[in-house]
């Protein structure tokens, strides 16, 4: 067999500077795992600063020897060639910072401009320049803004993006973006939305195919996996983003949908004797066991059991303060810690399960396979419910994955995390084997980010902020798209854009502005109020005589018991002093109409 790397190729080192020998123009990198590369920058490479969305060029090639100092994090892009051993030539340089220790991206407003830039984008993307009308949503978005010749809005996508132009509104206190996620909220509750007054509950449907002025409802999904039938997955994120709209509103027509929504999980898809809840229900019957569903028949897996809290659930409660909703995020999370760890087999959490909790290894294309993003999610959302209540249980398990997926998920030369992975090593196999590519996917790398970065915040283990700044630098590095905005659904290995098939679109089935907004939303959280100590501003409007006794809760996320306080508030840009600082509450005026309300929060040192 010939030498392995008896050839030339292109390739992306992240790396700490172990020494620059400016004679030799010789850069010793050391990468993550601690291994360590000799790079020559004989070629002249160019550099660069890591820049935001919206951001112009800035150009470091004239100062690369004075930033190459000893512990600075960068990325070097350069072809290998195989001569005399092995010799790595840079090409392009990026740096995370001015300073050595800088990264741009924890300055305090990066994550909400970029947010401002993902809002922009899509509502040019869906509306242009006119109105707001829902009746022009189109699912699939190609990569520079434009629509597809599909005339299918699917209700996940519409809510997503609602998800997102709410959470811009949070962070910036701008209408336009407040205006998209209530347009769309009623454009779902209108077109998408089933009251079934029998049942006592309500569904969605997958979405609405539009020719002109007539639609056609789609009632079971079209998506491959979930072919003619009801998802959970797809009931739970018709709720992400008018849950998140109501956070900023208060509209009770709103938490009513959600509490109905919630008695169809608890009627026809939870399993009441074994406990969880179903991944499926066919169309008829809203049977868990009919014969219909196929390999889809009383199974359990992530999505259907631990979905609900990031989504929408704990969104709900910090909306609401209500025990019920607590109730629910806790049983969810016991559920997880109790049947989803399977670290006698792998290193991964176990994801799919048969009605009696025995290990659905055949399912479809995950077979026995991990998706490296969904043990991130886990470990970010255990640490969230660790701050409503703690339990040994979910910090252990948090720390667990924490811990143990740097090496089994994550690119430790080139940065950046995996996509799906063999749980188990099959033969003489010394890694775990990627199903298909190496790729790596967008809402990954969110999952990373704020696992690691909650993981610091409330835990204080200084590996976990490396682990968190590696994420966010290579997220910010490769995935940002500074031509035609927004960001891209996956990477090569390398980080260079991977524009083919469905994954050259800005908007699919899979993607529409809810991870790249919610990785804005919780970073800017993280670190500016858990991480750096600084404060931020958040922006509501509701009408008071729809909160009950007129009071608005205005906790940014699930964060440690007196970890953050309102500094002050504003109400229609006047000062209101009305507010419990350490409640995170603040009672509104008895005022007919909706109100402007600025709440100010800063960090409290522990």
């Amino acid at each position: 067999m010939a030498d392995a790397v008896s050839f030339s190729f292109s390739d992306t080192i992240a790396g700490y500077v172990g020494r620059f020998d400016s004679t030799t123009r010789t850069l010793r990198l050391n990468t993550a795992d601690g291994r360590t590369f000799e790079v020559s920058l004989a070629g002249d490479p160019s550099a660069e600063l890591v820049r935001n969305l919206d951001e112009p060029y800035v150009d470091a090639s004239g100062h690369i020897d004075e930033m190459l100092s000893p512990g600075r994090f960068l990325y070097v892009y350069g072809v290998h060639y195989p001569e005399a051993g092995g010799r790595f030539e840079a090409k392009r340089l990026v740096f995370l910072g001015r300073g050595a220790e800088d990264f741009r991206f924890e300055e305090p407003s990066w994550w909400v401009k970029q947010i401002e830039s993902l809002a922009s984008f899509y509502r040019r993307a869906q509306f242009g320049d006119g109105p707001v009308d829902f009746a022009q949503y189109r699912t699939e978005i190609r990569l520079g803004g434009d629509k597809t010749a599909s005339h299918v809005q699917e209700t996940d996508t519409i809510s997503r993006l609602v998800y997102g132009m709410a959470s811009a509104y949070l962070l910036t206190g701008k209408d336009e973006y407040l205006e998209v996620a209530e347009r769309g909220t009623e454009y779902l509750r209108k077109h998408m939305r089933v009251v079934d007054s029998e049942e006592d509950v309500v569904f969605w449907y997958h979405g609405i195919s539009v020719d002109g002025d007539s639609e056609r409802k789609l009632f079971t999904s079209e998506f491959s996996d979930d072919y003619d039938a009801i998802p959970m997955y797809e009931q739970i994120y018709a709720l992400a983003g008018p849950i998140q709209t109501y956070r900023i509103t208060g509209d009770v027509r709103i938490k009513n949908d959600a509490d109905a929504t919630i008695r169809l999980f608890d009627k026809f898809f939870h399993d009441g004797e074994l406990g969880g809840y179903y991944s499926h229900i066919d169309p008829i019957l809203f049977s868990a066991d009919h014969e219909s569903l196929g390999e889809n028949r009383e199974r359990k897996n992530w999505n259907s059991v631990g979905d609900h809290a990031p989504a929408y659930l704990i969104n709900l409660y910090l909306a609401t303060g209500e025990q019920k909703y607590a109730d629910f995020l806790e049983y969810t999370f016991d559920t997880i810690a109790d049947r989803f760890p399977d670290y006698k087999n792998s290193p991964f959490v176990q994801e799919r399960f048969h009605r009696d909790w025995s290990h659905d290894t055949t399912h479809s294309w995950q077979q026995n396979r991990a998706v490296v993003g969904h043990n991130l999610k886990i470990a970010w959302n255990l640490m969230r419910m660790n701050s409503l209540k703690a339990k040994p249980a979910y910090e252990e398990l948090a720390r667990r994955i924490g811990e143990i997926m740097p090496e089994v998920g994550s690119d430790l030369q080139r940065g950046g995390w995996y996509d799906v992975v063999e749980r188990q090593k099959v033969g003489d196999a010394q890694t775990y084997r990627f199903a298909w590519h190496d790729r790596k996917a967008w809402w990954q790398q969110e999952q990373a980010v704020l696992a690691y970065l909650i993981l610091h915040g409330t835990l204080g283990d200084e590996d976990f902020l490396r682990e968190g700044r590696q994420a966010e630098a290579f997220y910010n590095t490769f995935f940002l798209d500074h031509d035609e905005g927004a960001v891209y659904f996956n990477v090569l290995a390398s980080g260079t854009p991977y524009l083919l098939g469905t994954e050259r679109l800005k908007g699919s089935h899979s993607m529409s502005m809810y991870h790249s907004a919610e990785l804005c939303y919780l970073s800017a959280v993280y670190n500016n109020l858990l991480i750096n100590g600084r404060e931020m501003d958040f922006h509501f409007q509701p009408d008071p005589a729809g909160l009950p006794d007129r009071v608005l809760r205005v906790s940014p996320d699930l964060l440690p018991a007196g970890s953050v306080q309102v500094a002050s508030v504003e109400i229609d840009e006047k000062p209101w002093t009305d507010f419990d600082a350490d409640g995170l509450t603040v009672r509104l005026p008895d005022v007919q109409g909706r109100v402007k309300v600025k709440v100010r929060l800063r960090p409290v040192n522990r």
